[in-house]
């Protein structure tokens, strides 16, 4: 059989193993696998000196390899390798619903700082790559795997633009080119003999090989405001004057309160508003449309088309924003709306004074699941499309999350979702949909699972938000994300709570019926510097390392960052995650299994603790989980099992405690005749009950 691109890694490293007696550091949770090679010492900072082409080498030769089949093409996705064929009632994709996701940003999540020389380089004294790369992810997989997760969720890895960037490297959902990845990931240590490609090949293929699967982000409704695709498309974009840049802002609408949803009955107020009008007549024809050999003249020339277009036609596309009404967030500078339809909004043309008005962004015109044109940007429509069928084909990939993908025309939804399960009937989708309520929408779309709002619920202990979400999960339509924190959220580590709340919700999240555990990368080592700040986050998130750290007032998201893997409880999460993890494949299907499901309900008024609990009649065992929410204070309550017994035919007195998060394993026997069970919770505390 072929060489595959993970094999053809390992002999590259090999072959340079004499250049690696570098000063070379990597956090020691790097090696949850137990790497020894004869050059590595731990130094008193815990780090791990290592020879970097030995270290990785061994890692995939190992670790990895030895768990890869014969016959087995690891470059397809996960479902294909083991010939996964769906039941009759099952919908493509629904894997999803029994796993565990990490998401990653790469550049961040395996950066370090391997020199020790206190900044983080693109290329260090020794010529070696600080921030992440697909290769150096490799050493996470380790960890990964110790943690219970199955499913590595990436954000954006396509190439992006560095026009108009936020921070020191820009976001990556700025995306210049869907199909070219973003080459910052290349690592150094392969040189010329291994393509950027051919590296991500290898990571997906390792993630593969450790049954693990492999999900992207994909942004098909938003572009970076300097593109490959302006070249050939420039009618595709939204444009103003370059000289009138300064000046455009979000149009302001009276009589509307701030961040409203652009529902039909706004529309009428928002084009009347002055301001709207105002916004309107700052939009121009496309360069090609008001110039086309000028524009045909500057497509040859040497130099950037962008700057070339705001020298000789003073145009520049403009910048996106919210598709709420009198949002409060600025323009968003770096990102630019796709044109969707050629036509304006078919339900609010009448409301255009101006009916030969040029394309505008305003928020139904961006809007366009709510108020499509009636003419659709087909050849847009159809690049978008194959997008995951690219990364599919290449690639492997196993699902995508669709950024924005309810905001986007319907038929083009479909057009996506049917061309990914067209090409891979066990693709999984993951909808960007926080709102609990639309999940039928997303069910009825074709997604698997919604994020939901687990993110803002579960932080609001003491506001009993976390009970509802818990109690409230079996009643949704779709599974959500059990998340306690996202890439765009405030760290659950920085939360009123700290470690104990970070504890908690990791913990509990891996146990809850119609919810899918998510762990956002640096939430395993509590993390407090959120990634970003753009959902409930305050002013002060962004500073809340100390002062003298290297990161302090940087977001990952846009800046050099690594995550803080020297904290000094780093493994203490990680430790929980693997005994959890291990009830958590023994009870998977009664997890997942909403008919065994029954909550746990508890006789002390008001009571801080949730509860929740599972049967399964084949082994007439039973699964108690309950935590105590207050997480300075331990508690005392009790709780009916009558109904659980009932349903399981159970009539045993006596447990096993499987998982607590301050006791070792032992007998539990604090059952009463008349079916109570009674719990000491100590603070943040997760007991886990069999019998």
């Amino acid at each position: 059989m072929a060489q595959t691109k993970l094999e053809k890694l390992t002999k590259i490293l090999k072959k340079k193993v004499d250049k690696g007696n570098i000063n070379y550091a990597i956090p020691d949770l790097w090696n949850a696998w137990n790497y020894n090679g004869p050059e590595m010492r731990k130094i008193p900072s815990q780090e791990l000196l290592v020879n970097p082409y030995r270290f990785y080498s061994v890692l995939i030769d190992e670790y990895i390899l030895p768990h890869k089949k014969t016959r087995k093409n690891y470059s397809e996705s996960l479902s294909k390798i083991n010939n996964h064929t769906l039941g009759k009632d099952e919908l493509g994709g629904d894997w999803v619903r029994k796993s565990v996701l990490y998401s990653t940003m790469i550049r961040t999540s395996s950066a370090w700082d391997h020199d020790r020389s206190f900044s983080l380089d693109l290329s260090n004294f020794n010529e070696m790559k600080e921030t992440g790369t697909f290769v150096k992810t490799l050493a996470l997989l380790p960890l990964l795997q110790k943690m219970g997760v199955d499913t590595l969720y990436l954000l954006p890895i396509s190439r992006f633009s560095l026009k108009d960037k936020k921070g020191e490297l820009g976001s990556p959902y700025g995306i210049a080119n869907f199909f070219d990845l973003d080459p910052n990931l290349k690592e150094s240590m392969t040189g010329k003999e291994m393509t950027l490609e051919e590296e991500f090949q290898a990571l997906v293929e390792a993630c593969h090989i450790l049954d693990m699967r492999v999900v992207i982000d994909i942004i098909p409704r938003t572009n970076s405001v300097e593109n490959d695709l302006v070249k050939d498309h420039p009618d595709w974009f939204y444009w103003i004057k370059a000289s009138e840049a300064s000046e455009y802002r979000v149009p302001y609408v009276d009589g509307i309160s701030s961040t409203v949803s652009p529902k039909p009955e706004y529309m009428e107020k928002v084009y009347e508003a002055k301001d709207v009008q105002r916004h309107i007549k700052m939009f121009q024809q496309n360069p090609r449309e008001k110039n086309p050999d000028l524009f045909e003249q500057l497509k040859q020339q040497d130099g950037n088309l962008m700057e070339l277009i705001e020298q000789e036609f003073d145009l520049k596309i403009a910048p996106a924003f919210s598709d709420h009404i009198n949002d409060v967030q600025p323009p968003w500078t770096d990102v630019t709306f796709f044109r969707m339809f050629l036509d304006h909004p078919a339900a609010n043309l009448k409301f255009l004074t101006n009916k030969k008005a040029n394309p505008y962004i305003l928020f139904d015109s961006i809007k366009s699941n709510l108020f499509p044109g009636k003419v659709p940007n087909q050849e847009l429509w159809d690049l978008l499309t194959s997008i995951i069928p690219y990364y599919q084909d290449t690639y492997g990939i196993d699902g995508a999350r669709i950024d924005m993908g309810h905001a986007l025309p319907k038929t083009l939804l479909q057009m996506i979702i049917n061309a990914a399960r067209k090409n891979d009937p066990d693709f999984a989708f993951i909808a960007e949909e926080l709102n609990p309520d639309n999940a039928e929408k997303a069910q009825e779309s074709g997604y698997n699972i919604i994020i939901g709002n687990g993110f803002w619920m579960e932080p609001r202990i003491w506001e009993k938000k976390f009970h509802k979400f818990v109690y409230g999960a079996k009643d949704i339509a779709l599974p959500m994300f059990a998340c306690a924190e996202t890439h765009d959220t405030a760290r659950i580590a920085g939360r009123d709570g700290g470690h104990n709340l970070a504890r908690l919700t990791t913990t509990l999240n891996m146990l809850l019926p119609n919810l899918v555990p998510f762990i956002n990368s640096g939430q395993e080592v509590y993390e407090t510097q959120p990634m970003n700040t753009g959902v409930d986050c305050t002013s002060q998130d962004k500073f809340k390392l100390p002062q003298d750290d290297l990161f302090y007032g940087k977001l990952a998201l846009f800046d050099k960052y690594a995550i803080h893997y020297l904290n000094h409880n780093r493994w203490e999460l990680p430790d929980h995650l693997e005994g959890i993890k291990k009830i958590r494949a023994a009870w998977l299907d009664q997890i997942t299994d909403l008919s065994c499901y029954i909550p746990l309900y508890f006789n002390e008024f008001d009571t801080p603790a949730i509860g929740v609990s599972y049967f399964n009649k084949a082994t007439n065992k039973c699964l108690l989980v309950v935590a105590n929410t207050n997480v300075y204070d331990d508690i005392h309550c009790n709780a009916s099992v009558h109904k659980l017994r009932e349903a399981a035919g159970n009539n045993d007195h006596v447990g096993r405690l499987l998982y607590s998060t301050y006791e070792f394993s032992r007998d539990y026997h604090d059952f009463s005749p008349d079916d109570r069970i009674y719990f000491h919770l100590g603070a943040g505390e997760v007991k886990v009950i069999e019998f």
